[in-house]
């Protein structure tokens, strides 16, 4: 579960950089800016992203404590 938590956090982390990236360079990258319903967004959607991201790495640091106890 906690390879998991990682890999999610790693994705979010990912396409939250490359959604802020496009959104300040106009660079074609990211999932964000392909989603029709986040038009005009995109800065907002990017930022929740890494919040999400940080939020997901969070719980798996705790998943990995909780084996050790």
């Amino acid at each position: 579960m906690k390879r998991l938590l990682e890999l999610l956090g790693l994705l979010a982390l990912t396409q939250g950089v490359l959604g802020l990236a496009h959104a300040f360079t106009g660079r074609p990258v990211g999932v964000v800016r392909r989603l029709g319903f986040l038009d005009g967004y995109e800065v907002y959607a990017s930022v929740a992203l890494l919040v999400a991201a940080g939020a997901l790495f969070a719980a798996a640091e705790s998943r990995g404590r909780q084996g050790r106890g």
